[in-house]
């Protein structure tokens, strides 16, 4: 498992270990989620009873280059874990994305907004919380999440710090609008949601909003680097074949406790990098 969600996934690990719960993590090269048989034998094999699904086709722009690959990840294999948790009688928690969202709102979306995906990805993250939502309407919990960065792989927090060390000035987009949210803190909520069995969509983001160049400035305000070396571009800049919702900030009307405020988290993970 790479990118966001192995980050999501080894931080998870470490809060549920860490909490004194017997977990089993397992990775792509253990199991191929895919494989209706190999998902079968795993279940009968460990016998679980919650089931934390962070696999993801998370490539934006591989997606649409491919929707049929993403699907077959985003799509079929969850509908495969799905089925495998109703026959078992697991509670599933299953990591989604805003990228549901078509981006037009001007306010937080909530958690019972019309999903509108606008791309690749987003359609096929979609196919699966609605494959979670038709097995397991009573049982399990779709997490919305966004913007991840961590310690246990690249994100785009750890491009900015190897840029403001190679580069004098940086052009980072300034009119996308999202929230930059820690994977220990989801990973900490994911695990409060799995103890009380929650069932429906959450949203769980860091508080407060921001651009991807807010983002980026607060990272070199927090190494001692001058944030005006990071310059406000408009996303036209980059031509992509993949259309990006402008806004995707999610709005949390749930019991969790409140995250922290994305400024907060982007601090406190700077900060255990800097322990370490």
């Amino acid at each position: 498992m790479t990118g966001a969600g192995g980050m999501l996934a080894r931080d998870l690990l470490q809060v549920l270990r860490g909490s004194g719960e017997d977990v089993i993590g397992m990775p792509h090269a253990r199991l191929d989620i895919t494989s209706r048989a190999a998902v079968d034998r795993c279940f009968a094999l460990y016998q679980p009873r919650i089931v934390v699904n962070c696999a993801a086709w998370t490539d934006v722009e591989g997606a649409e280059r491919n929707e049929a690959e993403a699907l077959r990840l985003n799509g079929t294999a969850v509908e495969i874990v799905t089925a495998a948790c109703a026959k078992a009688g697991a509670h599933l928690v299953h990591v989604s994305t805003d990228y549901v969202f078509d981006g037009q709102a001007s306010e937080p979306y909530p958690e019972d907004a019309i999903a509108c995906p606008v791309n690749a990805y987003g359609r096929t993250k979609l196919v699966g919380e609605r494959a979670v939502v038709k097995v397991l309407p009573e049982s399990a919990t779709i997490v919305r999440t966004a913007w991840l960065f961590g310690e246990n792989g690249r994100n785009f927090a750890t491009t900015m710090l190897e840029l403001e060390r190679r580069c004098r000035v940086v052009d980072v987009v300034d009119d996308l609008w999202g929230q930059p949210t820690w994977t220990m803190d989801v990973a900490r909520q994911i695990y409060r949601l799995g103890k009380a069995h929650a069932s429906g969509i959450y949203h769980v983001t860091s508080s407060g909003a921001a651009t991807w160049n807010c983002f980026a400035r607060e990272i070199f305000r927090y190494v001692g680097a001058d944030p005006t070396r990071v310059r406000a571009v408009s996303a036209a800049r980059y031509p992509s074949v993949v259309r990006r919702p402008r806004y995707t900030v999610l709005g949390d009307n749930s019991w969790l406790p409140p995250m922290p405020h994305w400024t907060a988290a982007v601090h406190a993970y700077l900060t255990s990098r800097t322990v370490r």
